[in-house]
């Protein structure tokens, strides 16, 4: 799998940095992401890290340490106010590992219904994030960042395909110039 295909791919969205931003900015998280996760690997393709976290475009984790793989299986947004009061994750690896106590982190499903990855954050304090403004701001910019990766791959497709057509043009052309250049001789003769 090219995954330097797919950051290159989330580093060309523009607003992708203005995302993580904002994400940062309205939930406090000090780790925000998009993150490219299939079943064998994570990978960083786009952060903001007021945190020191470390990760960068193109660096990876290993995807069994990740909740985000969880969500590769699940297709459901994994949502943690507090991890020292989730029922669920307090006793869970990765928050120990990490060590956050807040997260978030939603799907990013291509327009065909294929798995991407995920948009996520998290910070080492607990943080308010079951609102339906948090939440549906985070669908909201994992529906939006699927989107341009689909427009993206759609404008790819389309590129390739003028390409080929105009080296079939450049062929035709070479073809009928160099059979009107072979048959002038005998049509001269007629």
């Amino acid at each position: 799998m090219d995954f330097e295909r797919d950051i290159a791919k989330i580093s060309g969205i523009a607003a992708v940095s203005t995302i993580l931003d904002v994400v940062s900015r309205t939930t406090g998280m000090g780790f925000t992401a998009v993150a490219r996760v299939t079943e064998d690997r994570w990978i960083t393709c786009a952060s903001r890290d007021e945190l020191a976290f470390g990760l960068k475009p193109g660096d990876e984790l290993k995807v069994e340490t990740t909740i985000c793989h969880e969500i590769r299986q699940s297709r459901e947004a994994v949502v943690i106010e507090n991890v020292s009061k989730d029922a669920g994750y307090c006793k869970h690896h990765t928050p120990a590992q990490y060590g956050f106590q807040s997260y978030i982190s939603v799907p990013i499903i291509l327009p065909d219904g294929s798995f991407f990855g995920t948009l996520c954050a998290i910070d080492p304090k607990p943080r308010k994030l079951r609102t339906p403004e948090v939440i549906g701001m985070f669908k909201l910019f994992a529906e939006l960042i699927a989107s341009h990766l689909d427009a993206a791959e759609r404008v790819e497709l389309i590129e390739n395909r003028l390409a080929l057509e105009q080296r079939n043009a450049e062929l035709r052309e070479q073809f009928i110039a160099v059979l009107g250049h072979d048959l002038r001789n005998p049509l001269a003769s007629i």
